[in-house]
This record gives structure tokens, C-alpha cells and sequence, in this order.
């Protein structure tokens, strides 16, 4: 395709129909490995297009939608996607991948307590794993977190974000201590 300059800078080289041979040919192992190939097709193409091409729109456009897709797939079979990106058995833990509703109403409360920054922060990494659960208004400057559409493996994510923010914040502000913002 001409492309003479993309082994300089694209180190691992992937594509839609060598991830499709994979999967066909089960040589993944789990499905996060899977996942983390078709992930590589979209950051491959916005590494190697410049920001604002068609291309790179495109593949970021794509991104979001199989992050949908796959967050889906994940709550779906009740999948146990850990961080790492190992494993993908259907979930065996104590917490059988199910939040319940006093989880959900403790973590919603606990946003309140968080900085600007690392609420942004939450809210930038809601938006890239499971953008469902956000709802922006047209100006993009508020964003309404839906927590029942947060998949258990990110609540439990971004549940364990929330505790290390309050454990890294001064003793001043944990005590209710007015600041200003």
C-alpha cells in the first residue's frame, strides 16, 4: 500500500482480518486477548494517521463503539475481566460480578467527596471503557453518570480509584474541611 514508513512506527502490526483469523482459528486463549487485538487495530491506525483524519477519526470512532460492544459482551456472560487483562471464565468470586444496590448508592454518594481533577479523571475513564453509562449535555460541560450501566468489573475499577483518592487526600479535607475550588 505504500506505506514505507509504518514499520518505524507501528512496533506490533494488527488487523481486523488477522484478529478474525485468530478468533477463528481459537488462537486466543481468553476473550480479553482478543479484545486486546482489536484494541491494537484502533491505536495502530490513530498512532499512525494524524489526529483529525478521516482515518483517525474513524478508528476512534470504531474504538468506542467496540468498547460498548465488548463492555456489553462482558456483563452479558458475566465475565471476571480483570485489569491485567487475564482471565475471562465466568466469574467465581465471592462477588459473583453482581453490584448491589447499596454498593451502587455508597459509590454514587462517595463521588461527591472527590477533587475536580479526579473526578475528571473517573469520568474520562467512564467515558473510554463504557461510554453507555454517560449522558453529556450538548455543551459537553456537565455529564450525568448513569451507575446502573457500569459494568461490575469497571465499578469495582473505579470503586478502588475513589478509595486511593481518599486515601492520598490531606487530613484537612478529609475532615470537611472547606476548600476552595
Amino acid at each position: 500500500m505504500g506505506l514505507f514508513d509504518y514499520p518505524t512506527l507501528i512496533k506490533k502490526p494488527m488487523d481486523l482480518g488477522t484478529a478474525k483469523r485468530n478468533i477463528n482459528a481459537r488462537k486466543y486463549k481468553s476473550i480479553p486477548e482478543a479484545a486486546d487485538d482489536i484494541r491494537l487495530v484502533w491505536t495502530n491506525c490513530m498512532t499512525y494517521n494524524q489526529d483529525g483524519s478521516d482515518f483517525f477519526l474513524l478508528a476512534k470512532n470504531l474504538s468506542k463503539k467496540f468498547e460498548e460492544k465488548y463492555t456489553k459482551l462482558v456483563n452479558d456472560l458475566e465475565l471476571d475481566v480483570r485489569a491485567d487483562g487475564a482471565g475471562a471464565e465466568p466469574s467465581t468470586t465471592t462477588h459473583s460480578g453482581l453490584v448491589t444496590l447499596d454498593e451502587k448508592r455508597s459509590f454514587a454518594k462517595t463521588l461527591y467527596t472527590l477533587s475536580k481533577e479526579d473526578l475528571g479523571k473517573l469520568i474520562v475513564e467512564v467515558d473510554n471503557k463504557c461510554p453507555a453509562a454517560l449522558t453529556k449535555n450538548m455543551g459537553e460541560d456537565e455529564a450525568e453518570l448513569n451507575v446502573d450501566k457500569i459494568p461490575p468489573p469497571l465499578f469495582q475499577e473505579l470503586k478502588t480509584f475513589v478509595t486511593n483518592c481518599h486515601t492520598t487526600m490531606p487530613a484537612a479535607v478529609k475532615k470537611g474541611t472547606k476548600r476552595k475550588t
